[in-house]
């Protein structure tokens, strides 16, 4: 069958896109377009066209292609081929275009505070109705039980019923699931369990790929072929980001934004950008247009020990993937992402510069990937992918005896046989592991080795000593014992942040032998336990990781604890 014009042009766009050089420009601008006039029949093709614009507006040769490009997506949503194809298009992140999954609660309250109306539950996906129906009348006034009590109408109608006519049945669940329970997290772990599927309407400023850009710096043109070769990790730590800048709230805010939409667009959601703190948003530049917008989390909602940021990855402000670390014990665990349109680019490049600016950052030397992102725990996907041999060519290894034999062995036998394919039961096995790499010495000491759900036990242990089931009592009790043996007076005085985070730590302090530290120890401590309170979370790791008495205190706790 012979291909179409349209089609062939297609086609060759996709395969000009990562060419640069001399005329590769002019012919990309000829085939944007004679594509961009089009009327598309086919959504899967319609969304290849959008596709390429995006990947264009990130690595544009010059500024006649880049007009060309934010030009006819600033029009997509109104295409009349959109328009007709709006239904096949569902979840494709295109302007104008819906999208059903079952948001997160936090995120469920932000889309229908921003964009009111807009959502509604999607009931054909709803499996959790007995659930809803058990918890109904916590959503009513009490008033309304007789009917609630002795009419078995469906949850849809019920809830329909009890919304009224100005309120959409996403909104009013949405709305009264955020009163149920004491905090917030007990209110999203309430709403989270209904499993509800909701469809965003497609709008003007509805969340679209379409539109995902991060404004304020000056475009880099590409001009010279993508980086694919395989980094040097000991090199790339040598070489910080050019330039790091601290944004304001406002700013910071906007960023945030810029990410949540992006997990929303590609149906997906991530704690790290839901929780971030518009007070802790640095942009992170690398040159050549690369950039990491790093988000730390609001302190109420910071892990124990981990200091948690999550990083949107920019080529000329357009997310391209993002970034999930943890930091600690000068360490880092890292998960790297690429979104779909840039994967085959420079993966390898851009993961050389995560590393670099963790290092700079948070004084990182030892750098782990969790099973998950290698293909373990079910990640058929990421095995499907070669996650595994991606990180074992740049150095990562399992530390431990049986997978660190099995991994080197395949090593071995990709190095005599470059045809030979590790079986997928194989690669099943050893992606169960964590994997390491360090330019220096191994160490034991750092995340992924160190044990911190065995210091969460031994912290059980304290609590239930002191208080049983009256936590509430015990935390205090700490709080006082913890401000008498540090010395601390007028802590209730502190910020709500610095109150929270020292109630939190008080039954930590309760384990160490704080009496034979020094004074300076003592009160190196305060400082890391109101810093975990504080605007930026990377401070935290800073005084942890100097404080070698500490350090070696949690060590200790997490082997000296069973959790058998």
């Amino acid at each position: 069958m012979k291909t179409s014009p349209s089609r062939a042009a297609l086609e060759e766009l996709e395969q000009l896109k990562a060419d640069f050089g001399a005329g590769r420009a002019q012919r990309k601008r000829e085939l944007v377009a004679q594509l961009g006039a089009h009327r598309w029949t086919s959504a899967d093709d319609l969304v290849r066209f959008h596709d390429l614009l995006c990947y264009l507006r990130a690595l544009p040769d010059d500024a006649e292609l880049l007009e060309q490009v934010e030009s006819l997506l600033r029009a997509f949503a109104e295409r009349a081929d959109l328009r007709r194809l709006r239904a096949q298009l569902e979840n494709s992140g295109l302007a104008g275009c819906d999208i059903a999954y079952p948001f997160f609660a936090a995120t469920a309250r932000r889309l229908a505070r921003r964009f009111p109306g807009a959502l509604r539950v999607d009931w054909s996906a709803f499996e959790r109705a007995d659930v809803l129906e058990d918890r109904l009348h916590l959503l009513a006034s009490y008033s309304e039980t007789p009917g609630l009590d002795e009419l078995a109408w469906p949850m849809k109608r019920w809830v329909q019923r009890l919304a009224g006519d100005n309120v959409s049945d996403a909104e009013f669940l949405i709305a009264r699931a955020a009163q149920v329970g004491r905090d917030d997290t007990q209110r999203d772990a309430w709403y989270d369990e209904l499993g509800l599927t909701l469809v965003l309407r497609g709008g003007p400023d509805t969340p679209a790929r379409t539109r995902e850009h991060l404004p304020g710096k000056a475009p880099v043109f590409r001009t010279r072929p993508l980086r694919r070769e395989r980094p040097d990790l000991a090199r790339e730590l040598r070489r910080p980001p050019l330039r790091v800048v601290e944004l304001d709230e406002r700013e910071g805010e906007r960023v945030c934004e810029l990410a949540r939409d992006a997990m929303v667009t590609r149906q997906r959601d991530l704690d790290a950008f839901l929780n971030g703190d518009p007070r802790d948003v640095r942009r992170v530049d690398c040159g050549d247009g690369l950039e990491f917008a790093l988000i730390g989390v609001r302190p109420e909602r910071r892990l124990m020990f981990e200091s948690v940021y999550a990083c949107l990855t920019l080529s000329n402000g357009v997310p391209i993937g993002y970034v999930l670390l943890s930091a600690l014990l000068n360490s880092a665990e890292i998960a790297y992402n690429v979104f779909d349109t840039w994967r085959g680019g420079e993966a390898g490049h851009i993961y050389g510069r995560v590393l670099a600016m963790v290092r700079a950052l948070f004084g990182a030397d030892s750098f782990t990937v969790y099973p998950y992102q290698l293909g373990g725990d079910g990640n058929d996907e990421g095995l499907a992918s070669g996650a595994w041999w991606f990180y074992a060519k740049l150095g990562f290894l399992p530390r431990e005896t049986a997978p660190l034999a099995l991994a080197e062995a395949e090593l071995a036998r990709v190095a005599a046989d470059r045809s030979y394919r590790t079986p997928r039961a194989t690669l099943r096995k050893i992606a169960q592991h964590n994997v390491y790499w360090s330019p220096r010495a191994a160490r034991e000491d750092v995340i992924g080795r160190i044990d911190l759900s065995a210091v969460g036990v031994a912290l059980t242990d304290e609590l239930a000593r002191r208080g049983g089931a009256d936590r509430e009592r015990a935390e205090r009790e700490c709080a006082r014992d913890a401000a008498r043996r540090l010395g601390v007076r007028g802590w209730e005085r502190w910020s709500a942040a610095e109150r929270l985070w020292w109630v939190r730590w008080a039954p930590l302090v309760a384990l160490l032998e704080v009496e034979r530290w020094s004074a300076a120890e003592r009160r190196a401590l305060v400082e890391v336990i109101r810093a975990k309170a504080g605007r930026r979370e990377a401070d935290f790791v800073r005084r942890f990781d100097a404080h070698r008495r500490l350090r070696r205190a949690v060590w200790d706790i997490s082997k000296r604890t069973s959790t058998d």
